[in-house]
């Protein structure tokens, strides 16, 4: 199920950042990168989500907002955000909605697939990539945030 050129699902959901995030709020102002991992803690996450970190600044310069998305709670988040120096808002979607509204929850696994969508400022999804397995990170954040600069 592509959801290219389609209005993203919209959701809210609790944040690490103490707050809850609605996706259409940054509607007219921001574009948003949602990315979907895992699980908090897992060698895999434990690269990119950093790596997405410290890029925060460019993306935020080329008129973006990361937000990492999956099943753990919002104090699992604060505990791994805070022991990798993570500083993007982490959303805890525990019962893995949001993931089946993009079609990337893996329901046996109570999970969801490594995935990467760019949502425009119109709240279209201009950008979809889902990993092969989610033991795989072969799409960078720079590749993500050329893709943010071409909207």
């Amino acid at each position: 199920m592509s959801l290219l050129g389609q209005p993203a699902p919209d959701f809210t959901l609790p944040s690490s950042a103490g707050d809850s995030v609605t996706l259409s709020s940054y509607r007219g102002q921001k574009a948003v990168v949602l990315v979907f991992y895992p699980l908090d803690f897992s060698p895999v996450c434990s690269m990119q989500l950093p790596e997405y970190s410290g890029r925060q600044d460019d993306f935020g310069d080329a008129g973006a907002v990361v937000l990492g998305v999956n099943r753990d709670s919002v104090w699992a988040h604060k505990a791994w955000a805070a022991e990798y120096g993570i500083e993007v808002p982490l959303l805890a979607d525990m019962n893995l909605k949001v993931a089946r509204d993009y079609g990337v929850a893996i329901d046996e696994r109570g999970i969801s697939q490594r995935a990467v969508f760019v949502i425009d400022t119109a709240g279209v999804v201009r950008f979809e990539y889902v990993e092969a397995k989610t033991g795989d990170y072969t799409l960078r954040p720079e590749q993500v945030l050329a893709t943010v600069k071409g909207l």
